[in-house]
């Protein structure tokens, strides 16, 4: 579910990804001397770029051909040392390159060295008659690629702690509610034992707890989803939310529209004078509904 997320969000930022990282190879590559690049020399500024990107899995350049020139150059001793005269002719990267005729980043696959998904940048290097002489490639973790293009606060130290802070409020939450539905399946239990001598009264409470505690289970998987897991990034996952939050408020809306039911039953066998505030609480109901139709009304146009 998680590598499922990661291509989603890669799909979002792939365009600033792209950018990025050809800006970045572009930088520390690029010789602006007309004398040819040596063997040294490119070495040289791959491991600068090493540097430069210090979460990449392996660096190395091929030739025109897709012959691989270079060992693999990272900041990883297991991925260093081999891989000159590999054929790459046949990576996705190698003929994208040559047909676009600019700097391209592939979609993510499984890397052949770490078996994680990767993306690769490859950055050619034409002569000055715009002959192709080289291409860098940069393997670098999806996981990676989402944290520099698309930092976030859960990926902070202070992101960590709220998740965990978030997570124990899901906790208790979820306990209350939990304690509000074994209530109200107590009440719900009496009345099938005792259905002669039921209380509408009780009715009324029974259905308010039940309510009330799938409100709050609603809220806790909009608390758990967006602040402990991250969702809610990017817009697919922003429905979900949009709905979490509609199903929240409903329940809350008929919750209070129970209530208020009750008071009328209530206030007009004990106290007509107080019918009043059920009335009140019918008003500030109401105000409830309209403002829901108004946030979903705007939040289906912004759609």
């Amino acid at each position: 579910m998680l590598t499922v997320k990661e291509i989603q969000d890669y799909a979002q930022i792939r365009t600033k990804a792209r950018a990025y990282l050809c800006y970045l190879i572009g930088r520390n590559i690029a010789d602006h001397t007309q004398e040819p690049m040596s063997l040294e020399r490119l070495t040289t500024k791959i491991d600068n770029l090493k540097h430069a990107l210090p979460t990449s899995e392996v660096i190395y350049a091929i030739d025109s051909n897709g012959i691989q020139i270079t060992d693999n150059i990272s900041n990883n001793p297991k991925l260093v040392g081999f891989g000159k005269g590999d054929d790459r002719s046949n990576r996705a990267y190698y003929y994208r390159t040559l047909k676009e005729h600019r700097c391209v980043l592939t979609d993510p696959y499984p890397s052949l060295l770490t078996n994680e998904l990767v993306v690769t940048a490859a950055f050619p290097i034409y002569d000055g008659d715009d002959n192709l002489l080289m291409i860098i490639c940069v393997d670098i973790a999806l996981k990676d690629i989402l944290k520099i293009v698309h930092p976030t606060s859960i990926d902070s130290t202070f992101g960590t702690i709220s998740k965990y802070i978030y997570a124990l409020f899901s906790v208790a939450l979820f306990m209350i509610a939990g304690l509000l539905f074994a209530k109200g399946i107590v009440y719900v239990w009496h009345f099938s034992m005792n259905f002669v001598d039921m209380e509408i009264n009780k009715v009324f409470k029974a259905t308010i707890l039940l309510t009330l505690s799938l409100a709050i289970v609603d809220l806790v998987k909009a608390i758990f989803e967006e602040e402990v897991l991250g969702k809610d990034r990017h817009k697919h996952e922003h429905d979900e939310s949009h709905q979490t939050m509609v199903r929240f408020l409903g329940s809350i809306i008929i919750a209070l529209s129970i209530e208020a039911l009750m008071l009328v039953f209530k206030f007009a066998l004990t106290d007509p004078n107080k019918l009043m505030f059920a009335v009140y609480l019918l008003g500030g109901i109401g105000v409830l509904i309209a403002t829901l139709s108004i946030y979903l009304k705007v939040n289906q146009r912004d759609d």
